[in-house]
C-alpha cells in the first residue's frame, strides 16, 4: 500500500515507462500473437492496460481518460501506445493532486472498500503481471524483448 503520493508517482512512472517499452516492442502483424488458440493476443493485453489504468484510477478517484470495455481493439500497436500514454501521463498528473492522507481513505474497490493507497499498489501489480504476459509474447513472436526490469537473455549474450 502507497502512504505517501511520491512514492506512488515515481513508482508508476518507472511501471509505466517499462509498459511503453513492451507496448512498442509489438508490431502490427503480431497484434494477433497469443499463447494458444483463444487465448490473450499481444494486442488484447495491450489495450487492457490501457482500459484497465483508467478504470482502477477511476475507482481511486482519479480523473483520466477511460475506455469501454466494448470499445474494439485497435488495428495498430502504434494506437494502443498513444491511448497508453495518454492514460499513463494522466495518472500520474491527477495522483500528484492527491495528499498522503488521501491515500488512506477508503475508496470502492472490487470486493467492497479499499484504501485508496492499496488500489493503486493494485494497479501496478495487475500492470506488471500482464506486462509479463506479453514479454512471453514477444518472445513467442520472435520480437525483441525489451530490459524492462535489468537485461533480457539476448542481451547478456551480447
Amino acid at each position: 500500500m502507497y502512504r505517501q503520493v511520491d512514492d506512488f508517482i515515481n513508482e508508476w512512472s518507472a511501471a509505466a515507462q517499462g509498459t511503453i517499452q513492451v507496448l512498442k516492442s509489438v508490431t502490427d502483424d503480431k497484434l494477433e500473437q497469443s499463447i494458444m488458440e483463444g487465448h490473450s493476443t499481444l494486442g488484447w493485453l495491450g489495450w487492457h492496460l490501457v482500459g484497465a489504468a483508467g478504470y482502477f484510477s477511476y475507482l481511486a478517484g482519479l480523473q483520466v481518460p477511460m475506455t469501454r470495455q466494448e470499445d474494439p481493439i485497435p488495428s495498430t500497436a502504434a494506437e494502443i501506445v498513444a491511448a497508453y500514454e495518454k492514460v499513463a501521463n494522466s495518472v500520474k498528473e491527477e495522483a500528484a493532486k492527491f495528499s498522503n492522507e488521501d491515500l488512506v481513505e477508503e475508496v470502492k474497490g472490487f470486493t467492497g472498500p479499499i484504501a485508496r493507497g492499496a488500489l493503486l499498489r493494485v494497479l501496478v501489480d495487475h500492470q506488471t503481471h500482464h506486462r509479463g504476459q506479453m514479454t512471453v509474447l514477444l518472445r513467442q513472436a520472435g520480437l525483441p524483448v525489451p530490459g524492462v526490469l535489468g537485461p533480457t537473455k539476448e542481451m547478456q549474450n551480447k
